[in-house]
């Protein structure tokens, strides 16, 4: 993507730019809340830990301003080489941005998780504002807010601190007014109609990979990534697309088959339907499963598949 530009038609002369860094323990709903900022979808979401494994941009422009906000996988105690990948693009997320927007799920409150990530905040931050934003409120009594807020306020020291419910919208767009007023003045950083830098290959694999999250058992999620093997654009309108679905035992690929194959043709048949959204065309698409033994330790399948 390029960058620079003059700032849209009818923008005010002090318009702001600049980065704001979603950061958290894992599960707290960072990417909900990419996708409600942004106003579309463009990181795959699921009630799983760990389901963001790389760092996503999200772009809002307004007449006033431009925000980047960038997405990171949750922090966590790795396992295997892929997580602690994950890990490090967290904590690497955090240095050199305007605003850490530092989300903690309110139902739960500042578990140890969030204290490891108040810990890894205060050695990292620099000069950036921290916002605290307590998410999921919708489902949190509002006198238990209270001490959270005053807790952040004096000991985490947070600038601002931000209840909402990525989910259903609360307060959002008061949160993307406040972290728009906070930026610096500067031009875009973005073209005006930039809503993301991920590829359509990668949103692609990440689409399938979202659809097995939602259809699969605890044991799944972490051990599947998906690789696009062929993209090929036709002359009739259509876009053919072989992805292969990695899992690391057998019976892991049994599970994402399903009996007769059922589990997989409606992992397909909903995958290609948004994928099409996404496109704007018509897909056809075909799932392989197949098994790699360890693949979240294998440099190679980890480098081919962007997550080192």
């Amino acid at each position: 993507m390029s960058a620079g530009g003059k700032p849209p038609e009818g923008a005010a002369t002090a318009f702001r730019s600049g980065y704001a860094t979603l950061i958290g323990h894992t599960n707290v709903g960072k990417s909900t809340l990419l996708n409600r900022l942004v106003g579309e979808k463009i990181a795959i979401v699921a009630d799983v830990p760990q389901t963001t494994r790389t760092r996503i941009i999200g772009v809002v422009t307004t007449p006033s301003g431009q925000a980047v906000f960038v997405d990171t996988p949750g922090f966590h105690r790795p396992q295997y080489r892929m997580n602690r990948s994950m890990v490090d693009v967290a904590t690497a997320a955090i240095a050199g941005v305007d605003i850490l927007l530092w989300v903690v799920d309110a139902s739960v409150g500042f578990g140890p998780g969030d204290l490891r990530v108040a810990g890894v905040l205060k050695e990292k931050r620099g000069s950036a504002k921290l916002f605290l934003v307590l998410n999921k409120v919708d489902i949190v009594q509002k006198t238990r807010l209270l001490p959270m807020l005053d807790r952040a306020m004096k000991e985490f020291g947070v600038d601002e601190a931000w209840p909402v419910s990525a989910k259903k919208g609360d307060n959002c767009p008061e949160l993307l007014a406040g972290v728009l007023a906070a930026l610096p003045e500067g031009p875009p950083l973005f073209p005006e109609d930039t809503l993301t830098d991920q590829p359509e290959r990668a949103m692609t694999s990440e689409i399938v990979r979202e659809k097995i999250l939602h259809k699969t058992r605890e044991e799944i999620p972490h051990a599947t990534a998906v690789a696009i093997d062929r993209w090929e654009d036709g002359e009739d309108g259509i876009t053919r697309i072989d992805a292969t679905i990695l899992v690391e035992r057998e019976g892991q690929k049994a599970i994402v088959i399903g009996k007769g194959g059922e589990m997989l043709k409606q992992v397909g048949t909903e995958a290609r339907l948004e994928i099409e959204k996404l496109l704007g065309r018509r897909v056809g698409l075909k799932l392989w499963v197949k098994v790699r033994s360890r693949w979240r330790d294998d440099e190679g399948i980890l480098h081919s598949l962007g997550l080192t």
